[in-house]
C-alpha cells in the first residue's frame, strides 16, 4: 500500500475513529486502526466489537492495500509531523514508512485481514433526523445515565421513534431526563436501548449542522449512524427499558416560575460551600413569590433568595444542587416551570409540549442545619 495524504485531513480521520479504539484490551489488533487503500478512497476503521467507527478521507492512492497500526503510536507519529503532505508505503513484511519533509518513521503493523470489520446494518427501520436535532438530545440527557455497570440498562438511553417523534430517555435511579423532538417525517413505532458511551462519541463527531443530516439504520442488535463520510455501529443493551410514563404524573400542589439562569448561578455558587462527596442538599424555602436557597456544611454556609411566581402551597424541599444544575444547563428557556407535590416526592421541571422533561429526587432535610 502507498498513499499520500493531507497530515490535517488524516489526522482529523485518525480522531474520529480513534474513539472506537480499545485502548486496554488484551487483544493486540483491538488496539489498531485499519487502513484500506481502494478504489481512489482512503478508509479508516476502529472496532472494540461493541462500538465500530469508520470514516473516509480524501488522498491519493498510489498502490492500494491494507495495513493494520497500533493507534496510540500512529495518532502521534502523524499530530507531531509538519503540516504538509504524509506519505505511508507498506512492505511485505507489514513494516509501515510513514514520510513528512525531511522526517521518516517506521513502525510494525499487522495484517489487515486479521481486523474485524464493522457488521453489515442494513433493514427497513430507518429514521432521518438532523445532526443538530440528535446533537441536541444526546446533550440534553446523556448526564442522567448510570455509570453502574451492574445495571447495564441504565447505562444506556432509550431511543424511541413514534410517528414523527423522536426521542431520548436516561435515568439514574435519582432522576429522569426526556427530551423529544420532531421529525420531518413519519415512521413506523420502534424503540431500542443505545449505550450511554456510543451515544456520547456519536455527539462528539457531529457537527451539529440543521441543514445536515443523520441516517439511522436499526436492527435487532445494532443501530448504525450514517452521516458525512462516516458510519458508527454499535450493539444494543439486551432487555425492556423502565416504563419511564409510569414514574411521571401530571398532578402537583405546586408550581413555581424562576427565571433559569438566575437560579443557575445560584446553584453555582452553593456549590463552593460543599463538595460532592459530602452528599450535601440544598434547600428550596418557597413562600409567597420568593424562594429562600440555602446551603451548609464544614466548608461554610450560604442562602440567597430568588423572586418567583408561585401557585399553590408553600413547600420546604432538598436536593443534590448537581442534579438541578445539570437539568436547567439542558433547558434553553429563560425562565423554567417546576412542578413539586411535597417535600418526598419527585419535582419535575417541563414545559406545557413536554419537549423536555427532568425528574429529580429529593433528599430528606429532616436532618440539615437549617
Amino acid at each position: 500500500m502507498k498513499i499520500l495524504c493531507e497530515k490535517n485531513r488524516l489526522l482529523a480521520g485518525i480522531n474520529t475513529v480513534a474513539k472506537a479504539v480499545s485502548y486496554k484490551s488484551t487483544l493486540d489488533i483491538l488496539q489498531c486502526i485499519l487502513i484500506e487503500a481502494y478504489e481512489n478512497r482512503i478508509r479508516l476503521t476502529a472496532n472494540d466489537t461493541e462500538l465500530g467507527i469508520e470514516t473516509i478521507i480524501e488522498g491519493q492512492i498510489l498502490e492500494q492495500g491494507q495495513i493494520a497500526l497500533e493507534a496510540k503510536i500512529f495518532s502521534e507519529i502523524i499530530k507531531k509531523s509538519p503540516d504538509n503532505e504524509i506519505f505511508i508505503e507498506t512492505e511485505e513484511n507489514g513494516k509501515t514508512n510513514i514520510e513528512c519533509e525531511q522526517i521518516h518513521c517506521s513502525i510494525m503493523g499487522k495484517e489487515g485481514d486479521d481486523f474485524t470489520h464493522l457488521p453489515e446494518v442494513s433493514g427497513e427501520n430507518t429514521v432521518t433526523i438532523s445532526q443538530f436535532d440528535l446533537k441536541e438530545t444526546i446533550s440534553q440527557t446523556i448526564f442522567s445515565i448510570s455509570d453502574n455497570e451492574n445495571n447495564k440498562l441504565m447505562t444506556g438511553e432509550l431511543l424511541k421513534v413514534s410517528g414523527n417523534t423522536f426521542s431520548l430517555t436516561s435515568l439514574d435511579g435519582h432522576r429522569i431526563s426526556v427530551r423529544r423532538v420532531t421529525l420531518a417525517d413519519s415512521y413506523e413505532d420502534m424503540e431500542v436501548i443505545v449505550p450511554g458511551k456510543s451515544l456520547q462519541e456519536v455527539s462528539k463527531i457531529l457537527t451539529g449542522g440543521a441543514e445536515e443530516q443523520v441516517e439511522l439504520c436499526i436492527t435487532d442488535k445494532h443501530i448504525l449512524f450514517a452521516f458525512d463520510q462516516t458510519r458508527v455501529v454499535t450493539r444494543l443493551l439486551k432487555g425492556k427499558f423502565y416504563n419511564i410514563e409510569q414514574m411521571l404524573s401530571s398532578d402537583y400542589e405546586t408550581r413555581i416560575r424562576v427565571n433559569r439562569m438566575d437560579f443557575l448561578r445560584c446553584l453555582d455558587r452553593s456549590s463552593l460551600f460543599t463538595r460532592e462527596s459530602d452528599k450535601k442538599p440544598i434547600i428550596l424555602r418557597m413562600e409567597n413569590d420568593r424562594m429562600e436557597i440555602m446551603i451548609s456544611s464544614q466548608i461554610g454556609s450560604m442562602q440567597e433568595e430568588l423572586a418567583i411566581s408561585k401557585e399553590g402551597k408553600d413547600l420546604v424541599i432538598g436536593f443534590n444542587p448537581r442534579f438541578l444544575s445539570d437539568a436547567l444547563r439542558a433547558i434553553e428557556e429563560e425562565e423554567v416551570d417546576v412542578y413539586l407535590i411535597n417535600s418526598i416526592a419527585p419535582c419535575t421541571f417541563r414545559d406545557e409540549e413536554r419537549k423536555y422533561l427532568y425528574l429529580i429526587l429529593p433528599i430528606n432535610v429532616n436532618n440539615a442545619d437549617f
